[in-house]
Order: structure tokens, then C-alpha cells, then sequence
């Protein structure tokens, strides 16, 4: 049986058949060695860069350093608009697990708005990749707590130290500072992408908006090394921000807080203006508002709050109220009557307490008529006119000079035009002419508009800043400047930019500031009640302008109207009147006349002066 066993074996085909199937076994082994090799060499040496790109990703990231916002300063270096600390909590989206269930709990624990998770959202769409994204701001105590105590358990959740905005003298300066806010999809637009990575704020308004670019600075870069979980280990590379420029003011804090003290509650506007170069001393506008409740989210009942108050707080009127002049235009058309030859400095005016236009039975009352019966004098020449606002004097000058006329004679003292101050929202007034007339509101002048024109009444209107600028030509005699509140932006100065001279005989000048003297300093001048204890000469001029129209042979009477229908009070000023040191300009909305804008002026001179004097 073995015998015939071992007959039927074919050795040779055995060892051929094990032979090829050793061959194929190394082939294959061969063939796997090779593909593990070159994957090898592949993920070593050809891909190396790209892989290892890769893991330091996992690792390393590339973060922001925001800078560090410039500080506002007044003219002594007192702080206006600091920085402090507060602290952020961020998501760094790739290292979270599940982003909507995270974000879900954030909301819960931080009691977010949903004003806050639309700003998240914005700022997660426009992040770059491992960029930490804030989603609440200016943490208390409490929330704080809340997120660090589990942070361990909240993947991609940072807590930083971060600087925010800061305005010790809110109330007092908002006008004027402005404030910044959070930035909005509208400002992402607006933005360099670059330079405000990592910024979470931006300059809405006044200043902050104005030096927005040079307030803001560049911002630095660092890598740093984190673990699996995100959290930092060390910080590799670092290039530091560099901070925005600081400003610093013309602007006063002490006259400032005299000037707002001096209005109390009276809504109006208080502009002082330092004649030897433009720079703002004091810009008050009243009612005014917290400047720190915008910087990181006014809730929608507090912004409604102010937004539609009938005491407009978020107004500035010092730039952008718009009032009719009324009689502090007087001044400005006697010397463009003069310089015109439509008068001379004894140019007499019969003043019954009326005025009629040839062919015309209407007459224009002069406010004397209400309340002496009759007009200022029998003859009424430039000097008395101004000092005791002469309105039948200004009817005949303006009908004789005609409308396009005056204007042309208004306009070098800055009226109908933006001054041109570095601020936001600044508004140009208006100075009518017979082709403004046609054009804003299609219709034909008439020469009884002229007659309201030349009292700073009708379609005229001028905001309380444009009759401060006037009233520095006048003080300077034609030289002035481009009104400034700020006077250096780091060492640079930016103040005290010079405008075209308005040139006028010197005796003009001198023939009306002497009328404005009077208006103060002569017994029947028409701001004679704030003379008393006076040290120096004030140049002045009172105003009252009308909120409601009273028909031709009806008596305004104060009592009767209501208080928001009731006149405008307006007064300009400088002193000394010789050589001037300041200039002022009050509006006292509704105050009922002029006296309710005088004494405020008288204080913040005298604040003034004082300091000057003690320097």
C-alpha cells in the first residue's frame, strides 16, 4: 500500500506549485513592502510641511492682541475717556464639540440677550479659523463664577482680561466725547478687517468717532501653545500691539462743569470759544445723557427712553440745534451795512416803534412798542440800535440792502455753513436768499421776509457754535478760526487752523464793538442787569427769537403761551472787549428772552477771567 502511495506522488509538480505560490507570496510581501515604504516617504518627506502644519494647528494658534485705545484728556491732562479692565468670555469654535448645544448653555448660565447671541453670530461668520470669538462682554463677579467653576467642562470656552471704555464725567461730556459701542454688522462693513480683529468697539459718535482712525492703533500678534483642550500652556512668539494716540483738549473741565452748573435745568447750549486760536473752552448741551450705557449694549427701553423724550438728550444742539438768530445777526449786518455804504456810524432812523414798507400798510412792530408804547428814540442812530436791539433801525437797513444782499454780507461770518469742527453730526443752519428760497421750497421772496431776515427771524437759522465763530470775527476784528476741540493728537498739534480774514476799516470794527459795549455798560442797554460788579467790558449782544408766529396786531403775552411755544433766549458775548480772551454764545431754549441767557454767560466769563488771572 505505501509502495503504490508512493508511485502516485509527483514530487516534481509539488515542489513546481510551491515554488510559485512562494513566488507570489514574496511578490505580494514585495509589493507591500514598497507601497509601505513610499506611503512612508510620502507622509515623511513629500507631505512633511503639510502634515506638520497641521499638528501645530492642534496645538499652536495665532492670536490677537487688540490695542490699547488712546485717552482723552482736557487742556490740565484730567481724564475724559479712560480704558479699564473687564472680562470676556469667548468661543474658539474649533475646539468645541457640538457649537449650538455650547452656545445653548452659555446663554442659560450668562443670562445673554438676543442683541448679544446676533453680534456672536455675526462675529463667528467673519472669524478666521482658531480666532477666539467674544460672546459676552464687562462680566460681573457673579458670571464670572458661574463660567469658571465648569470651564473645565465647556470645550472652546475662553475667559480673557480685556480693556473697555470708560467716561468719568458721562453726563457732563457726552455731548462732546461722544462714546463708542460694540461693532455692527453696518461697522464690519465699514472696517479693515486687519487692523480690527480682536476689537470689539468702535467709535459711534463725536470724538470717538471723528479720531476713530487715530484712537483706535494696530493691533499685535502672538502664537501661543495650547493643549488638547484648548486651555494655554505658554506663549511662543509675540508682537505687541501698538497703542492709539491720545487726545488732548482745548476744553476745560472746571469751565465745563461751571458752564453745565450755570444752565441747570434749562434745555439749551453753552459754547465758549478761546479767540486767540478757535479751540473749544466749554461745549455744553443740556438735557444730556450716560455715554457709558452704549458702550457695551443699551437695552431697547433705555435707548427708547432717550430716543423719544421731548427733551431730545441725545441732541447736541451746541452743533446740531438750529435756532432762528434773531437780534445777534444785528451786529454782523451793521458792519456789512457799513462796509456797503448803505450806512454810516451816524446813520439816523426815525422809530416811532414801527416799520412800513413803502406802498405797504402793514407794519413791523419793534418789540418796544409792547412794552413802552413807542420807539427807542425820535432818532435812532447804528450805536444806539445795537446796544438797545433797535428793530426798526435793522427793518429799514435790511429793505434797503435787500435779502441776497445780506447774505452776502452774513456769509464770511460762518452763517449758512458748517464751521468745519472736528466732531460728527454737524449742522449748517440756514441763510436765506431769494435763489435758496426758490430752490429749497419753489417759491418767489417777498420783501416783507427781507424785513423778519434783518432781525434774525423768518427762514434764518444758525446753530449756537456758528454764532460763537461770528462773534470771534467780530472779537478779532475779521481774523478767526476753524473752531477746534481737540489741540494735540499725541505730539502733533491740530488746533488753531486759521481762516480767511474778513477785512473791514478799522473804525467800522471799532463803531460796533462800542454798541456792543453798551449793550452791557449803558443804562438802557438791553443786558444792562448783568453789569453789576463787572471788572472788565464785555461786548455783547442780547437776541429773542420766536417759536410761534403772533399775528400783526396781537400782543405776545409770556404767561399765556405754553412753555415749550414760549421765546427763545440767546446771547454772544467776549471780553475783555479790548482785548478779548473768550468768547460765548448761550441759547436758552423757550427761557422766554434774553434774560434767561445772559447771566449764564456772565458766569462762565467770569470763570474764565478768573482763572487767566490766577495763572
Amino acid at each position: 500500500m505505501a509502495g503504490s502511495l508512493g508511485a502516485m506522488r509527483d514530487t516534481r509538480r509539488e515542489w513546481s506549485i510551491n515554488r510559485a505560490r512562494l513566488i507570489a507570496a514574496l511578490i505580494g510581501i514585495g509589493l507591500l513592502l514598497t507601497i509601505l515604504v513610499y506611503r512612508y516617504y510620502s507622509l515623511q518627506i513629500v507631505q512633511h510641511e503639510a502634515f506638520l502644519t497641521q499638528s501645530d494647528r492642534n496645538r499652536i494658534r495665532v492670536e490677537v492682541i487688540p490695542p490699547t485705545r488712546g485717552e482723552i484728556v482736557d487742556r490740565k491732562g484730567r481724564l475724559l475717556a479712560t480704558n479699564q479692565p473687564t472680562y470676556v468670555v469667548g468661543v474658539i469654535a474649533e475646539r468645541a464639540t457640538d457649537l449650538a448645544l455650547l452656545t445653548e448653555d452659555l446663554r442659560e448660565r450668562l443670562a445673554l440677550s438676543e442683541d448679544e447671541l446676533e453680534a456672536f453670530r455675526e462675529r463667528l461668520a467673519q472669524r478666521r479659523p482658531f480666532e477666539t470669538v467674544p460672546i459676552k462682554v464687562g462680566l460681573n463677579d457673579s458670571a464670572l463664577a458661574t463660567v469658571a467653576v465648569d470651564l473645565h467642562q465647556l470645550p472652546g470656552v475662553v475667559v480673557e482680561a480685556q480693556l473697555t471704555r470708560h467716561y468719568p464725567f458721562a453726563q457732563l461730556l457726552s455731548h462732546v466725547l461722544g462714546y463708542v459701542g460694540r461693532i455692527s454688522s453696518e461697522d464690519l462693513d465699514a472696517l479693515d478687517d486687519d487692523r480690527y480683529r480682536g476689537t470689539l468697539h468702535t467709535g459711534k459718535v463725536g470724538l470717538e468717532k471723528r479720531y476713530e482712525p487715530l484712537l483706535h492703533g494696530q493691533p499685535g500678534f502672538q502664537h501661543v501653545e495650547t493643549n488638547a483642550h484648548g486651555r494655554l500652556l505658554r506663549v511662543l512668539e509675540k508682537q505687541p500691539p501698538q497703542s492709539g494716540k491720545d487726545l488732548r483738549l482745548y476744553l476745560d473741565l472746571d469751565l465745563q462743569r461751571v458752564a453745565a452748573e450755570a444752565l441747570g435745568e434749562q434745555r439749551g447750549a453753552v459754547v465758549a470759544l478761546d479767540p486767540l486760536n478757535g479751540g473749544v473752552l466749554a461745549m455744553v448741551s443740556n438735557p444730556s445723557y450716560d455715554a457709558n450705557l452704549f458702550v457695551e449694549g443699551i437695552s431697547y427701553s433705555a435707548y427708547g427712553a432717550l430716543r423719544n423724550s421731548m427733551d431730545t438728550p441725545l441732541l447736541n444742539r451746541a452743533v446740531q440745534g438750529q435756532y432762528p438768530p434773531g437780534s445777534t445777526v444785528k451786529p454782523l449786518l451793521a458792519l456789512g451795512g457799513l462796509s456797503r455804504d448803505f450806512i454810516t456810524t451816524t446813520t439816523t432812523v426815525r422809530d416811532p416803534g414801527w416799520y412800513r414798507i413803502p406802498g405797504d400798510d402793514r407794519r413791523y412792530r419793534d418789540w418796544t412798542l409792547r412794552v413802552r408804547g413807542g420807539g427807542h428814540a425820535e432818532q435812532v442812530d447804528m450805536r444806539m440800535a445795537i446796544a438797545e436791539s433797535c428793530d426798526t433801525y435793522y427793518y429799514d437797513l435790511a429793505y434797503r440792502m435787500g435779502i441776497d444782499t445780506m447774505a452776502d454780507v452774513l456769509k464770511p461770518f460762518g452763517l449758512g455753513r458748517t464751521t468745519g469742527i472736528d466732531t460728527t453730526g454737524e449742522q449748517g443752519g440756514i441763510l436765506p436768499s431769494t435763489r435758496w428760497k426758490r430752490e429749497a421750497m419753489g417759491e418767489a421772496w417777498f420783501p416783507g421776509e427781507t424785513l423778519s431776515a434783518g432781525i434774525g427771524q423768518g427762514y434764518m437759522l444758525a446753530t449756537p457754535l456758528q454764532l460763537a465763530q461770528a462773534a470771534m470775527v467780530v472779537a478779532n476784528r475779521g481774523t478767526s478760526f476753524v473752531p477746534a476741540i481737540v489741540h494735540r493728537v499725541g505730539e502733533l498739534t491740530v488746533g488753531g487752523v486759521p481762516r480767511e480774514p474778513l477785512k473791514m476799516d478799522a473804525e467800522d470794527w471799532q463803531a460796533v464793538i462800542a454798541g456792543m459795549v453798551d449793550v452791557v455798560h449803558s443804562k438802557r442797554g438791553t443786558a444792562a442787569s448783568i453789569a453789576r460788579g463787572m471788572s472788565y467790558q464785555m461786548a455783547s449782544k442780547t437776541g429773542t427769537s420766536q417759536v410761534i408766529g403772533i399775528a400783526q396786531d396781537a400782543i405776545y403775552e409770556e404767561d399765556k403761551v405754553s412753555e415749550r411755544n414760549r421765546n427763545h433766549g440767546l446771547f454772544i458775548a467776549f471780553a475783555p472787549a479790548e482785548n478779548p480772551r473768550i468768547v460765548v454764545a448761550v441759547i436758552a431754549e423757550n427761557g422766554g428772552g434774553s434774560s434767561a441767557a445772559t447771566p449764564i454767560a456772565r458766569r462762565v466769563i467770569d470763570t474764565w477771567l478768573n482763572e487767566l488771572s490766577d495763572v
